[in-house]
C-alpha cells in the first residue's frame, strides 16, 4: 500500500520490517519516487526520461544545454507545463525563439532515456571535442576546503535523508561556499536540475564554481559539466576511465574518493591549491 506524501518526490510504502531475531513489525517507509517526465518541443514528443518529480522545468531546460541542443536561456521562448497531455504534471513544453529550428532536431537520436545512464554515450567524443572548447578557468580551491565539501553537500540533502535513495549534484563557489544542490534518483537528472536553475536564474556558464557528486563520475557527468564550463568535479565515489580521459583532454580538474583526510586527482591539480 503507497500513500503520497506532501512532498512531491517521495511515497510512502507499507514495509514488513523482518528482525534477526524472527520477530516482525510493520513500518511506513519513505520512498523516492521515480515517474516519466516528457519534455516536447512545441507539441511534438522530443524525449521520455525517467526522474524523481521537482524542479522538472530546470531539468528539461538543463537537459537541452548539456545536450548541446540549445546554449543558453537565451534560447528559450518559454518553459512550462504541457496542458494538452494527459498527464500535464508528467509533462514540459519547450518552445524555442525563432531562428532555433525545432523540427530539425533529431527525436531518434534521443527516445527513453532510464533515470541510470542519461544518454548513454550516444554524443560522440567526436562531437564533444568539436561543440566545447577546453576549459581554461582560473578558479582555484584549497585542499582542505575541499575535503570539508561532501559534509557539507550530505547536511543539504533534504530527500535523501528521508528516503536514502537519491543522488545529488551540489554547486559551490571557489571559495567552497555552498549555493545550492538538486536530488533526483538519476545521477545525470541532478546535475541537469542543477545546471538549468544556473541557466534560468541568470547563473549560467558556471566557469568558477565547483561541481560535488553524491556518487561516481561517468562520462554523461564530463559532458555535461563540460556544457556548463564546470571546471572542477569531485566526487564521493571512483571516475570511470572514460571520465578521466575526457576530464583530462577537456581541462576539467577531476578528483575521486574524496574522503577526509585524503583525495585522488586524476587530471589538472594545479586548480587545487594548499
Amino acid at each position: 500500500m503507497e500513500n503520497k506524501s506532501r512532498d512531491p518526490s517521495i511515497v510512502q510504502s507499507a514495509v514488513a520490517r523482518l528482525h534477526a531475531d524472527g520477530n516482525v513489525n510493520t513500518i511506513s517507509d519513505d520512498v523516492a519516487i521515480e515517474e516519466p517526465l516528457e519534455i516536447r518541443l512545441g507539441n511534438r514528443p522530443f524525449v521520455v526520461t525517467m526522474r524523481t518529480p521537482g524542479h522538472d522545468e530546470e531539468l528539461a531546460a538543463g537537459f537541452m544545454i548539456t545536450e548541446g541542443i540549445v546554449h543558453s536561456a537565451d534560447d528559450f521562448k518559454e518553459i512550462d507545463r504541457c496542458q494538452v497531455s494527459p498527464t500535464p504534471e508528467n509533462t514540459i513544453r519547450i518552445r524555442l525563439k525563432k531562428g532555433n529550428d525545432s523540427e530539425a532536431i533529431d527525436s531518434r537520436r534521443y527516445g527513453a532515456v532510464s533515470s541510470s545512464c542519461g544518454v548513454c554515450g550516444k554524443t560522440s567524443l567526436e562531437d564533444l571535442r568539436k561543440s566545447y572548447p577546453t576549459i581554461e578557468s582560473r578558479c582555484a580551491i584549497d585542499r582542505k576546503t575541499l575535503l570539508e565539501l561532501p559534509d557539507a553537500l550530505r547536511a543539504h540533502q533534504a530527500v535523501f535523508d528521508r528516503t536514502g535513495g537519491l543522488h545529488s549534484s551540489g554547486i559551490f563557489d571557489c571559495e567552497g561556499n555552498f549555493l545550492y544542490l538538486r536530488e533526483d534518483v538519476g545521477r545525470h537528472n541532478a546535475l541537469d536540475k542543477a545546471i538549468g536553475h544556473a541557466a534560468l536564474n541568470g547563473e549560467f556558464p558556471l566557469d568558477n564554481h565547483v561541481l560535488v557528486v553524491s556518487g561516481r563520475v561517468s562520462f554523461e557527468i564530463i559532458q555535461k559539466a563540460l556544457a556548463a564550463r564546470i571546471p572542477i568535479i569531485a566526487a564521493v565515489s571512483a571516475p570511470s576511465s572514460l571520465a578521466i580521459s575526457v576530464a583530462r583532454e577537456c581541462g576539467i580538474t577531476l578528483v575521486g574518493f574524496l574522503r577526509s583526510p585524503t583525495m585522488n586527482v586524476y587530471s589538472h591539480p594545479q586548480r587545487i591549491s594548499g
